[in-house]
């Protein structure tokens, strides 16, 4: 696989794109779901670029082993890792997360491949991610006093 640089269009398009044929194929509930979750655009994706991280990647899975399917390359632990490593910053993992999340949902079935890039995205930021709350010492309770 490519390398793109971190927290590049690049690499959060291909993230999404990843989520798209994770199940062996573009669907159109999923292509519904990326367009209402508008995380293309807040992110800066034009969709010219999104269309051109589309191609690389189909491209790269081609260069993979014997053409496996996308189904397998979204499978296999080591290849996620190094592509969920190019998204370093937290607001950025969580956008990327929720949008993965509605594409592969909005079909209504999880596929192996999509649940193996869920459970990796949420495995690789878990520490970045539970990094921006705040620490439970400064988290504050309230308390009621009891009346008899």
């Amino acid at each position: 696989m490519r390398h793109y640089p971190s927290n590049s269009v690049q690499a959060a398009g291909r993230l999404i794109a990843l989520a798209l044929l994770a199940d062996g194929g573009l669907d159109a509930s999923e292509l519904a779901a990326l367009e209402r979750s508008s995380v293309l655009e807040r992110l800066g994706i034009s969709a010219a670029a999104f269309q051109q991280v589309l191609l690389e990647l189909c491209d790269d899975a081609m260069q993979y082993g014997d053409w496996p399917g996308m189904q397998q390359i979204a499978s296999d632990p080591a290849v996620l890792d190094q592509l969920l490593d190019e998204v370093t910053d937290p607001d950025m993992q969580l956008a990327l997360l929720r949008a993965m999340l509605d594409v592969v949902d909005a079909d209504r079935y999880l596929s192996g491949g999509e649940r193996t890039l869920i459970t990796r995205a949420m495995l690789c930021w878990h520490d970045r991610l539970l990094s921006d709350m705040p620490p439970l010492a400064r988290i504050t309770r309230v308390h009621t006093a009891h009346v008899n």
